[in-house]
């Protein structure tokens, strides 16, 4: 049992062990290019992070040391209602013992879709798949069959997949993997209309986040002006308003993220939280796109398997069942004001942004994000898992302790950041 497990509210200032970490490591970098790759490769983050991961439950986990955290990071989203939630693993379980992938589909994939068509305001129809690229990636395609057009337009820096059309990396990619993009910035009407006019009648499709979640920006909430403005262009040009709601899906509305704006997409991309971290994706569309969905070839050899499909209904079941988005919002807004606190009383000037259940911090003239990977690495030392240049997704399974808990440890993170800055 750790220090933690048995106080699990005093923050602990301690080297932590990394042995099987480091060893981890030593043997992935012979295997596996540059030792780990993608978004979770600690590589860049401050040396306090750990690569390899053990296991997790509710609000906590551990890497494979045993080192115990308060989880500010939720597996960069998937994980909405607490790691190893009961009722999602019990369903998953259960299909599991039956079976999971087939020659064909199991029952469970037309209840899933029938749920997501009850639960969504905008959707008609649903087909499921994999990951979120898969997601964003299909919605395109399903735009341009359905308006014989080409063009996609796109926020400026917003982050849609991993796909050479949207990678935010360029190496590998090639100009004609995006020559049917154009940009138009977030929050920025003119910016959309003008793209929009340029495409002329090539605009197949507009596809916009939620909200401005830019990895190492503060974050910006839709206008929702600006939303209904997307929805009067589209309307107009008879293309497709496509909602890539893969990482704020069931975080902030138990239905697409736009229905409290009051604006209805054509098609929305699914991911992350729609199966607590179980594999699976969705796109979910209107009847007016149903022709394009049925016209387009998209496939995988796992899209189909059932396991997932039971997890994503019991965890639309529990967050329905349990008020859990309102309930990650209360969590929120209690982190939110206790680190606000925190960095007044040591003097330092703050951006918190996003909403409660995905808040992100930056530090005022931050260059390069410094400060906040300095503040990141001692919070982590004292047993809060955040990220210095990602947002952070907030748990419904986060408890009292485990808000002590990540406040002590942010609260020592400044108090550090503090010493160190004042020479003392």
């Amino acid at each position: 049992m750790t220090d933690l497990a048995q106080d699990r509210t005093k923050p602990q200032d301690t080297l932590r062990p990394r042995s099987a970490d480091q060893e981890l490591r030593a043997r992935a970098r012979a295997v596996i290019p540059g030792g780990m790759y993608g978004h979770q490769n600690a590589g860049p983050l401050p040396p306090e992070y750990p690569q390899f991961m053990r296991s997790g439950r509710g609000a906590r986990i551990w890497d494979v040391d045993g080192n115990e955290y308060v989880d500010l990071m939720n597996s960069y989203g998937p994980v909405v209602l607490g790691h190893r939630h009961p009722a999602v693993e019990e369903a998953a379980a259960r299909q599991a013992a039956q079976a999971d992938c087939q020659n064909g589909p199991g029952p469970v994939m037309v209840e899933l879709a029938e749920l997501l068509v009850e639960t969504v305001d905008h959707a008609d129809w649903a087909m499921l798949a994999k990951n979120g690229t898969d997601a964003t990636t299909a919605c395109c395609t399903i735009a341009r069959a359905q308006t014989g057009r080409g063009t996609i337009l796109a926020a400026k820096g917003a982050y849609h997949g991993a796909a050479p059309w949207c990678t935010p990396r360029p190496a590998g990619v090639t100009p004609a993997d995006r020559a049917n993009l154009a940009y138009y910035t977030f929050n920025d009407l003119a910016s959309v209309r003008e793209a929009a006019a340029q495409a002329g009648d090539d605009l197949a499709g507009i596809l916009v986040s939620p909200f401005r979640h830019d990895a190492g920006f503060d974050q910006e909430l839709v206008d929702p002006a600006f939303a209904r403005g997307l929805r009067e262009v589209c309307d107009a040009a008879g293309a497709a308003l496509i909602l890539d709601d893969v990482r704020c899906g069931f975080r902030l509305a138990l239905g697409s993220s736009w229905e409290p704006v009051g604006v209805r997409p054509d098609l929305s991309a699914w991911s992350k939280a729609i199966a607590n971290g179980h594999a699976l994706a969705a796109v979910l569309g209107n009847d007016a796109f149903r022709g394009g969905a049925q016209e387009v070839f998209i496939t995988g050899s796992f899209w189909f398997a059932a396991t997932a499909m039971a997890a994503s209904i019991a965890t639309i079941g529990a967050l329905r069942d349990e008020d859990a988005i309102a309930t990650m919002a209360r969590a929120g807004e209690e982190l939110r004001a206790g680190i606000l606190g925190q960095a007044g009383n040591y003097g330092f000037a703050v951006n918190y942004t996003g909403p409660p259940q995905m808040p992100y911090l930056t530090f005022t003239g931050d260059r390069g994000h410094a400060l906040a990977s300095e503040f990141a690495g001692h919070a982590i030392r004292h047993g809060a898992y955040l990220h210095p240049r990602h947002n952070w997704f907030v748990s419904a399974a986060m408890t009292g302790d485990d808000l002590a808990l990540a406040l002590s440890a942010t609260d020592a993170a400044f108090a550090a950041l503090r010493r160190r800055l004042s020479g003392s």
